[in-house]
Parts: structure tokens; sequence; C-alpha cells
């Protein structure tokens, strides 16, 4: 045990980044490494924000008649969205008191709880797209309203979504919103088929790899039922193929089902859906990674403030590659 009251600011510093890395490597940073967000490195001196966007090549070739030209292929842009950095940052003191009296434990739990600050606002941050997506904004919990409509100013998940070349429209919220069962998975399929389209309307094939679940037991379980059931060869099922076997990665997150200040929220408990890691136009935006600030001691206090910083943020631009039930039975 590091004995406090003979450490200096420079070894303390040492201390702290050894105790603060240790907390941010620890930390699984479920949302940011589930395949659902496409990320994105923003340098320094190229601006807080970026505008993304939807590009379709029309699916089918036409005809070319001998000796004449071929026909140009049609190119639609879709909607655009922005994303807008936001930077994040929290500190901590540590006390005279806690450096000279070897208070240990409560250092230690300081520094490592510092550790995963940022990176815990930043899953919350992306959590909250899918917990929210049913709304157009929410305020979060520093009061900031924040938008997180799509590129057509529609929800994420909405019977009605709009394409740029037709005035086809999609959904890619399941209808009556069932809780999880094979059922279920089989209508957010049904979805893929009937409702992803390009900007003209065509109907296009889109490999969807990723089922994400709040962490509802429940949920989570039929989730594995559902994926990884097997059946013994002398079992009444012997023989029976289980088509979902490795079929899609689940992406469990305890996150989705909060509310803006990542309390409980037992409204989104029964949330999931499937999504497309392929097509996803889900951007997360990295500028800063997370890091710890060391000081020097303040003169006035004797107090030592560590902080912790970093800069991101998201946008989601379409709804075709995601498809989703609230779980609530509700029309």
């Amino acid at each position: 045990m590091t004995a406090l009251n003979t450490i200096s600011l420079p070894d303390f510093v040492k201390l702290a980044n050894v105790k603060f890395q240790k907390a941010l490597s620890d930390f699984p940073e479920v949302m940011r490494k589930s395949g659902l967000f496409v990320e994105v490195p923003m340098e320094n001196n190229t601006g807080n924000t970026r505008e993304f966007s939807e590009i379709d090549l029309e699916e089918y070739a036409s005809n070319k008649d001998e000796g004449d030209q071929a026909e140009t292929a049609r190119i639609q842009q879709g909607y655009t969205n922005t994303l807008t950095l936001s930077r994040r940052g929290d500190n901590i003191d540590i006390t005279v008191e806690m450096r000279t009296q070897n208070k240990y434990p409560t250092v230690v739990k300081k520094l490592t709880s510092l550790g995963s600050m940022v990176s815990k606002r930043l899953d919350l941050d992306l959590a909250h797209r899918l917990g929210f997506g049913t709304a157009t904004s929410y305020v979060d919990q520093d009061g900031i309203t924040i938008n997180i409509d799509i590129g057509d100013d529609l929800a994420l998940y909405s019977t009605v979504h709009k394409v740029k070349g037709s005035a086809t429209t999609y959904r890619n919220r399941l209808a009556n919103n069932p809780q999880l069962s094979k059922g279920a998975l089989e209508g957010l399929e049904k979805l893929i088929v009937e409702q992803t389209f390009n900007q003209f309307a065509e109907k296009i094939s889109v490999p969807f790899d990723i089922l994400w679940t709040t962490d509802d037991p429940n949920t989570c379980n039929t989730a594995r039922e559902l994926l990884q059931s097997s059946a013994e060869v002398s079992a009444p099922n012997a023989g029976v193929i289980n088509v979902y076997k490795a079929k899609y990665q689940h992406i469990k997150s305890a996150r989705i089902a909060t509310d803006a200040n990542g309390s409980p929220d037992s409204d989104k408990a029964k949330y999931f859906g499937i999504a497309s890691s392929a097509d996803s136009s889900a951007y997360l935006g990295i500028h800063e990674e997370a890091h710890m600030v060391a000081p020097e001691s303040d003169i006035k206090s004797d107090d030592w403030t560590f902080g912790a910083r970093g800069n991101n943020g998201n946008t989601i631009v379409g709804g075709r590659w995601i498809k989703f039930s609230s779980g609530d039975g509700t029309a």
C-alpha cells in the first residue's frame, strides 16, 4: 500500500495516471464498440462540425442498343445531418487530509471514478440516441436541448420515413411493438425485406448483423435463447437447425433504458431492434480522447485537483439501417 503521507506531487501524478488509465481501459465502451456507430476522427483546426449525407446510385443498369452510348447512372443525394462536438469534463479534489492521513482507498476510488467518467458520458450519449429514438429531441442532464431528429426531420424510429428521389415512405418501427420473441424478430426481418429502400425507393439488400437490446433480463435471456440455443442429438428436436445461431451479434446496453440523467426508465425496458453495421449512417466524431489533466498544488487550499476531459459528438442521418420495437405492445 502506498504511503500517501510521504508522496510528492510528481509521484502522485504518476500514481494517478496509472489508476486513471486502468479505469479507462477496464471500461467496456459498449456503445462505441458496438458497430452501431461509424467512428470518424476530427483533427485539430478543422472546425467543430461535420455534415454527413446519404448518397445512392440507382440499383439497375439500363439497356444499351448496338452502337449507342450507355446511359449515365442516376445518383441521388439523400438527406443530410450535422455532427457538432461537445467537450465533457469533470474534476476531483485530493485534499491534504487524504494525502497525509493514509486514506488510500478513498483516493483510489476517486481516481478510478475519474478515469471512466468521460467515457461513461460518451456511452450514455450514444445510448440515448437509441433510447430517445421515438422523439426528435430531449433535454440532457446539463439542461441542454439535444436535437436528435434524423435527416428527414423525423424521429429515428418512424412509420413514415422519407426518401429524396420518390414520394414513397418507409417504416422502421414494427407495428404493434411486441416484446422480443421469434415472431417479433421475424417481424423486424420482414421490415428489412419490404421496407428497406434506396433514395429512389428501389428495394435494396442490406446485411443486418446486430441484435441490440436493453439490459432487461427477460429480453436478454430471450435474445440468448434465440441466438445460442441448440439441441442434443437424441433430443426431441434433434436435427432442427437454429436459423438465428451466429446470425446476429447481441449488443446489450445498460444505458438505453435510462432517462436524461442516466436513471432507470422502465418505459424503455423492453426496447430492442436490429441494425446493419455495414449500412449504418450513425456517426461518432472523436476530437479529443478521454484523458487526465494533472494539476499543480493549490497554495490556498493545499488540494490537488485532477481533471478528465474529452471532446466528441454524434449524429444519425437516415433510418433504413435500423429496425425497432418498443416492446410495450402499443399500436
